[in-house]
C-alpha cells in the first residue's frame, strides 16, 4: 500500500483549490474545540471559583467553589445552545447558502463570547455560554455540509475529517492559554482565555467573505451559471471544459431525479431508505458522545485534580497534544483503509482502554495507579481521535441526497449535541462525592467502555462503506445493497442523466434499479440501431 493519497487518473483538473478551501472551512472547528477546552480549565481556576462561588466550599481542597448543580449548568448550557443551533442551521443554510450562513453563525458566536467576557456572576456567564453554543451548533452542521459539497470524492473523507482535527487544535490552544493564565489573581485569569475566541471567529468570517458558494447548493437553486463558475474555481478548470460540464450535468440530473421521487419534507426524511440513513447518522453521532471523550475534555482537569494527580493542568495539556497528533493518522486512514474498518478498529481500542482505566482506578489509588490511569486515558484518546472523532463527521457528511442534506445533517448534528449536553449535565452528579451524587469516580469509565462495546456491534451491522463514491453514488449504494457488511464490494453503475431521461420519456415510477434497466435497454436499442445503419 502506497503511503501517499494519489489523485485518480480520471479526476479532471486540480484538487488543490478544493482541498485548501475545505481545510480552511474546517477552522470553524477551532471555535468548538477551544470553547470546550477553555471551560474545563476555568472551572479549576482559583480566582474564578472564588469570584463565581455563591458560598459553597469544595470538600477536597477546602476552597470556595461552585456546586455540582452550578457546574452542570455552566458546562451544559453550551451544549444546549449547540443542540438548538444545529436544529436551526438548515433553514439559513438552504435559504442564504452555506457560505453566507456561516458568516451569520460566527456573529452569533461572538455575541455569546461578549457576554462571557463581561460576566462576573453565574447568570450572565451561562447566558454567554448558551449563545456561544448556539453559534457553534449552527456552524457544526454547516461546515461538514460545505466541505462534502466542494471536495473531490477521492479525498473527501480527509477534508471533512479535518473538521475534527480543527476541534482538537482548539482544545490544545485552550489548554495552552489556560495553563498560561491559571495563576493570575484577577479577572484576566478567565477573561483572557474567553476573549481569545474573537480571533478565531474573525478569521473564519474574513475567509468566508472571499470563498465560493458550493456548486451543489447553486444547482439546487437553479443558478447554473454561478454553479459552473464555482465548480471551475474549485477544480481549476475552464468553464467550458468537458469534464467540468459532465460533473455539473450529473449533479443536476441526480438532483432532478431526487425531486421527481418526492419532496424533502421532515416527514419524507424519516421514511424508507432516507429514514434508514438518518437513523444511522443519528446513532453514529450519539455513540461518538457516549464513548466518553467529552467527559475528559469538559471535566478532565477537575477529575485529575480530585483523583489526587498533581499538575492536572499539565496533564490536560498532554491529553490535548495526544488528541491533535492522533487525529492525523485517522485523516490518512479514512481514505486508505475506509470508513467501516477504521470505526471498528477505534471502537475495539476505545473499549479496552476505558475498561482498563475503570478497573485500575477502582482497584487502587496509588501513584503507580495514577500513572496507569493517565497512560490509558491517552491511549483511549489515540483510538478516538484516529477513528470516531473524524470519521463520524465524514460518514454523516456523505449519507444524504442533495434535497435533504441540510435537514438531515442538522438533525444528526443536533443528536451529537443533545448527548453532549446530557453527558455534560450528568457527569458532575455521576462522578463527584457529596450528598445527592453517585460518587462513581473512576467507575464512570465502565459506562463509557460499555458504550464502546455497543459501537463495535453498531458499525458492523449499520455502517456502509462509502469510500471512493461520489455523493450521488451513495444514493445508488443504499438503493442496491441491503446490508452494511456487503457494502465494501459495491461498484456503482448508474448514470443519473440517463436514468432521468428514461423516467421522463416512459413516466416510470419504479425503483432506481428499474430505471437503470430502462436506461440500459435504451443504450442497447441505440447500439442495435447504429449496427443496422452501418450494415
Amino acid at each position: 500500500m502506497r503511503l501517499q493519497l494519489n489523485k485518480p487518473d480520471d479526476a479532471a483538473g486540480s484538487a488543490a483549490p478544493a482541498i485548501i478551501i475545505g481545510l480552511f472551512v474546517a477552522f470553524g472547528g477551532v471555535l468548538f474545540g477551544y470553547d470546550t477546552g477553555t471551560i474545563s480549565g476555568i472551572l479549576a481556576m482559583k480566582y474564578w471559583r472564588n469570584l463565581f462561588s455563591t458560598g459553597y466550599v469544595n470538600p477536597v481542597d477546602h476552597q470556595p467553589d461552585v456546586t455540582s448543580d452550578q457546574s452542570s449548568m455552566i458546562v451544559s448550557l453550551l451544549s444546549a445552545g449547540t443542540f438548538f443551533g444545529a436544529l436551526a442551521s438548515s433553514s439559513a443554510a438552504d435559504y442564504f447558502g452555506r457560505r453566507i450562513a456561516m458568516i451569520i453563525y460566527s456573529v452569533v458566536f461572538c455575541f455569546g463570547v461578549v457576554l462571557q467576557v463581561v460576566a462576573t456572576a453565574i447568570p450572565l456567564f451561562v447566558a454567554g455560554r448558551f449563545f456561544a453554543g448556539f453559534g457553534v451548533g449552527l456552524l457544526s452542521a454547516t461546515i461538514p455540509l460545505y466541505q462534502s459539497e466542494t471536495a473531490p470524492k477521492w479525498i473527501r473523507g480527509t477534508i471533512v475529517g479535518s473538521y475534527q482535527l480543527a476541534i482538537t487544535i482548539g482544545l490544545l490552544l485552550a489548554a495552552i492559554v489556560n495553563n498560561a493564565t491559571k495563576n493570575r489573581d484577577d479577572t484576566g485569569s478567565y477573561r483572557i482565555p474567553v476573549a481569545v475566541q474573537f480571533a478565531w471567529a474573525l478569521i473564519l468570517i474574513v475567509g468566508m467573505l472571499v470563498l465560493p458558494e458550493t456548486p451543489r447548493f447553486l444547482i439546487k437553486k437553479n443558478r447554473m451559471e454561478e454553479a459552473t463558475k464555482a465548480l471551475a474555481r474549485l477544480r481549476r478548470l475552464p468553464v467550458d471544459d468537458p469534464a467540468l460540464t459532465a460533473e455539473l450535468v450529473e449533479i443536476r440530473a441526480n438532483h432532478e431525479y431526487e425531486l421527481s421521487m418526492g419532496k424533502a419534507s421532515y416527514l419524507e426524511i424519516v421514511r424508507g431508505s432516507l429514514g434508514k440513513r438518518l437513523a444511522t447518522g443519528c446513532a453514529l453521532q450519539a455513540l461518538q458522545q457516549l464513548s466518553g471523550v467529552n467527559f475528559i475534555f469538559y471535566y478532565g482537569t477537575s477529575f485529575f485534580q480530585n483523583s489526587g494527580i498533581q499538575n492536572s493542568f499539565v496533564i490536560t495539556l498532554i491529553t490535548s497534544i495526544v488528541n491533535v497528533l492522533s487525529t492525523l493518522p485517522g485523516l490518512y486512514m479514512v481514505e486508505k483503509w475506509g470508513r467501516r474498518p477504521l470505526l471498528l478498529f477505534g471502537a475495539v481500542g476505545m473499549c479496552a482502554s476505558q475498561l482498563i482505566v475503570a478497573i485500575v482506578g477502582t482497584a487502587t489509588s496509588s501513584m503507580v495507579a495514577n500513572k496507569v490511569l493517565i497512560a490509558f486515558v491517552c491511549i483511549y484518546i489515540f483510538f478516538f481521535a484516529s477513528s470516531w472523532g473524524p470519521v463520524s463527521w465524514v460518514v454523516t457528511g456523505e449519507l444524504y441526497p442533495l434535497k435533504a442534506r441540510a435537514k438531515c445533517l442538522s438533525i444528526t448534528t443536533a443528536t451529537n449535541w443533545l448527548l453532549n449536553w446530557a453527558i455534560a449535565y450528568a457527569t458532575p452528579y455521576m462522578v463527584n462525592s457529596g450528598s445527592g451524587n453517585a460518587d462513581l469516580g473512576s467507575k464512570v469509565f465502565f459506562i463509557w467502555g460499555g458504550f464502546c462495546a455497543v459501537c463495535c456491534v453498531f458499525v458492523y451491522f449499520y455502517i456502509y462503506e462509502t469510500k471512493g463514491l461520489t455523493l450521488e453514488q451513495v444514493d445508488e449504494l443504499y438503493a442496491k445493497v441491503p446490508v452494511a457488511w456487503k457494502s465494501a464490494s459495491f461498484v456503482p453503475s448508474v448514470n443519473y442523466l440517463e436514468v432521468q431521461d428514461v423516467k421522463g420519456e416512459r413516466s416510470l415510477s419504479g425503483t432506481l434499479t428499474d430505471l437503470e434497466i430502462g436506461a440500459q435497454e435504451k443504450r442497447d436499442e441505440f447500439a442495435d440501431h447504429v449496427e443496422r445503419t452501418a450494415v
